[in-house]
C-alpha cells in the first residue's frame, strides 16, 4: 500500500511539474504609456486614470500586474485566459487603434458593466479587494465616458 502511494504521489508531483510548461500565457508587460494609450488620445484626468489603473488596467490594458500565483499553472492558465479576453474586448493600450465608432461603444459600455456591477469582474475582486468600485468611483467613470461619447459625437458631425 506504501509503494503505491508513493508512486500516486511521485507521478502527481512530476504531473505538476510537467503543466508548468504547458500553455503558458503571454504576460507582456509595457513599462512606459503606448503611442496608442488611451492618455494620448482622449482626455483622461487623473482621478479616473487613477480608477482606471487600480480596477481595471490588470485585465484591460498592456500593464498587467501579475501576482504570484499567475506563474503556477493551472492558475496561470485561468488567470492569462481572463487578461486575454479582457484585451479582447477593450485594450486602453491600444485604444488609438480603434474607430471612433468603437471608442464609442467601448466607453458607453464601461459605465454600463460598472454600473450593473458586471466590471471588475467578481472573481478577481474576491483576491483584489482594492479593486472594489465605490457609488463615487462609478459616477467619476460614467461622467468621464458620457463627457467623452459626446466628444466623439460632435467630432462625427464635423
Amino acid at each position: 500500500m506504501k509503494r503505491i502511494l508513493k508512486i500516486v504521489l511521485f507521478i502527481l508531483v512530476v504531473g505538476f511539474i510537467v503543466i508548468q510548461f504547458i500553455n503558458r500565457p503571454d504576460k507582456t508587460i509595457l513599462a512606459e504609456t503606448a503611442p496608442d494609450d488611451i492618455t494620448k488620445h482622449m482626455q483622461v484626468p487623473e482621478n479616473v486614470q487613477n480608477i482606471l489603473k487600480r480596477s481595471c488596467y490588470d485585465c484591460h490594458s498592456s500593464h498587467t500586474k501579475w501576482p504570484w500565483y499567475s506563474h503556477i499553472a493551472p492558475a496561470s492558465w485561468l488567470v492569462g485566459d481572463d487578461v486575454t479576453n479582457g484585451r479582447k474586448k477593450m485594450n486602453f493600450s491600444e485604444w488609438g487603434k480603434i474607430s471612433d465608432s468603437k471608442k464609442e461603444a467601448r466607453l458607453n459600455e464601461v459605465c454600463e458593466q460598472i454600473t450593473e456591477g458586471e466590471m471588475p469582474l467578481p472573481n478577481y475582486l474576491i483576491l483584489h479587494s482594492k479593486a472594489k468600485l465605490s457609488k463615487e468611483d462609478k459616477d467619476i467613470l460614467c461622467r468621464w465616458a458620457e463627457e467623452e461619447v459626446k466628444k466623439l459625437e460632435e467630432k462625427d458631425s464635423e
